[in-house]
This record gives structure tokens, C-alpha cells and sequence, in this order.
């Protein structure tokens, strides 16, 4: 289901089911950004959590991470928008009864990284479909993925890819994008557009999900009467990692109905290991499907990157070297 595309004057939602926004230079960031918010007549609902540091890794418990999810999707709010990613973000659906949440309202949740963890069971469990795209902190500036992720909620429906990425690091704490890095798209087994429902996010927490309770993608995708393209990007995967990722992923019963692959930059872009890169991991773990798969693709853990709509049916090709998403609807 997809939620109501936005109006003017949306309720937006913050919430930190992963870290708090307590340290320089997020929290300078996410104050900024409520600023912004308010300057575009937005109505700001801020978590309990947003500007907690009380547990490892995490703004509080799990217990009450889970809880302000809950009371966020039960809300009225058109938006709920993660302040955050990190680490341990798994630990509240153990608090969260899906099931119960059947009959919600849907709602926009945003937010990348460790935000996987409530992305893919919205999708696979409530059938929702939330933005793979940029936390809160982000909208200290209006650049790239915020104005485009905010184009998309309008209902933006084609969105392209970039000439060139940020491969330094900027400790400012208002940064601007300084593109020191030419994107060059590489293809394995492409060549037409292919289509299918839009399913994945960051690989390291997808394989800590893959044969939970919470999983439920080989159902899923069973059931599904389209096929599957998986949006993938891995944060501190090694190569290796992504092998066996990959390797836990296909025997659990993901990749049983899938149409193609889009796989962005991981924070260890360019790692080699063994004589491998992240590309070859991927071709020497998922060639046996005979499926297209793009790499370097503007998501992940590098900037800027295109919000993507995970749940939802789109086609994917390549134009002019740049990736291309056009959403049916």
C-alpha cells in the first residue's frame, strides 16, 4: 500500500528507533533541520527519543524505541522520519506486534542504513511501502536526496542519477557536497530495462534479519504476482562478507523471484580482498539467477544518492550512464 502522497503543510513525525541526535555534528544539524521544517509550515512532532544518548548504541532501551514507532504509525502524521541510523535497531521489533498494526493508517516512514530493519518488515509483513532515502539531520540543507525526497513524496515519479559522488568526508558541521568522485555505472547481464517491485536496503542488516521471525521475504516474494528487484548497499562489508551475506540471503529463500538487481556504494567503497571487489562479489554469488545487476548506483553510504521507494513497482534502466527509476504509479 502506498501511503497519500503529501499537500502543504504535512505533520511530520521524528523519531530515533537507532541513535539519538545528541552529539556534534547531528545534533547542530537536526536542530537546524526543525528549523527549515517550520520555515515550509510543516507541523513538527518530535519523539521522546529524538535528543536521547541513554543506552549503547542506541538513544534509550529498546522497549521505548519500540514504543515511539508504535505511537508514531498510530498517529495522525503524514511523515514519520527517522533522525538517525547506527546499530541495533533489531532489537525493537521483538516490541513491535505487527499484526496489530494491520488496520493503521499508511504513512511515510523515511530513513536509510539501520532504518532497514523497520523498512523491510513494513514491506514484507503490512505490505507498506516506506522511502529508502536520508534521515532527519539531513534537512539542515535542501540538496540532492532532501529535494528530492521531498519531489517524491509530492509524487515525483522519474528520478535519475548523478554525474559524480562524494568520496572525502566532511567533518564541517554544515557541510555542502564538494563531488570529487566521476560516477561510472558497470552493468552484468544488461541489456533492456527490467521491471519489478523495489525490495531490499543496507545488506549488513538485512542478513541479520534473514531467517528471524522477522523476515518473511521468500513469502513475500512468493506471493508477489511481480517480480523482485533488490535495492542493495552494504555499509562495512568486506567483500567477503558480502559472499557470505549473499550466500545466507539465496538460502533462505530471497532471490526465488527476482527480475534484477541495483547495487549502490558501500561505505568501504573501492575495498579489495582477495583480489576481489565488492562488484565481484556480488556476480560470483548471484550470476546462477541469469538476472541484470547495476553497480554503482547513487544509494548507500556515499553521497548524494536518489531516494528509492522500497515496495513499490518501478522500471530500471540505464540512460546517458546514469541510472534511471520511473515508478508506474
Amino acid at each position: 500500500m502506498k501511503p497519500n502522497y503529501i499537500k502543504d503543510n504535512p505533520k511530520i513525525y521524528l523519531v530515533a528507533p537507532s541513535f539519538g541526535t545528541t552529539t556534534t555534528p547531528y545534533k547542530e544539524r537536526m536542530e537546524k533541520a526543525i528549523k527549515n521544517l517550520k520555515k515550509l509550515n510543516a507541523e513538527i512532532i518530535i519523539g521522546p527519543n529524538v535528543f536521547k544518548s541513554e543506552y549503547p548504541c542506541a538513544s534509550t532501551n529498546a522497549l521505548d524505541r519500540a514504543k515511539e514507532i508504535i505511537d508514531a504509525l498510530k498517529s495522525d502524521a503524514d511523515i514519520i522520519w527517522s533522525v538517525g541510523g547506527g546499530e541495533v535497531m533489531c532489537e525493537i521489533l521483538e516490541y513491535i506486534s505487527f499484526d496489530e498494526l494491520k488496520d493503521i493508517k499508511p504513512k511515510w516512514f523515511i530513513g536509510y542504513s539501520d532504518n532497514t530493519n523497520l523498512i523491510l518488515p513494513l514491506a514484507t509483513k503490512l505490505n507498506l511501502e516506506s522511502i529508502y532515502g536520508p534521515c532527519a539531520p539531513s534537512l539542515y540543507i535542501n540538496e540532492y536526496e532532501v529535494k528530492e525526497t521531498f519531489e517524491m513524496l509530492k509524487g515525483k515519479k522519474i528520478f535519475k542519477g548523478y554525474k559524480s559522488f562524494q568520496l572525502s568526508k566532511d567533518d564541517e558541521i554544515y557541510p555542502k557536497y564538494h563531488l570529487d568522485k566521476r560516477n561510472k555505472l558497470s552493468a552484468y547481464n544488461y541489456n533492456k530495462p527490467f521491471e519489478g517491485k523495489l525490495l531490499g536496503g543496507c545488506l549488513d542488516c538485512l542478513v541479520t534479519l534473514s531467517g528471524t521471525k522477522f523476515d518473511n521475504v521468500a513469502e513475500f516474494t512468493k506471493n508477489s504476482k511481480e517480480k523482485i528487484i533488490f535495492f542493495l548497499e552494504a555499509c562495512e562489508m568486506n567483500p567477503m562478507d558480502i559472499m557470505r551475506g549473499l550466500f545466507q540471503l539465496k538460502n533462505t529463500g530471497w532471490f526465488n523471484n527476482v527480475s534484477g538487481f541495483i547495487i549502490g556504494r558501500s561505505m568501504f567503497y573501492g575495498m579489495e580482498q582477495f583480489g576481489m571487489y565488492d562488484k565481484d562479489a556480488y556476480i560470483e554469488s548471484l550470476k546462477y539467477l541469469n538476472v541484470p545487476m547495476i553497480f554503482n548506483c547513487d544509494f548507500g553510504h556515499l553521497g548524494p544518492t536518489i531516494p528509492i521507494r522500497s515496495n513499490a513497482y518501478a522500471k530500471i534502466s540505464i540512460e546517458n550512464n546514469l541510472l534511471k527509476i520511473e515508478y508506474n504509479e
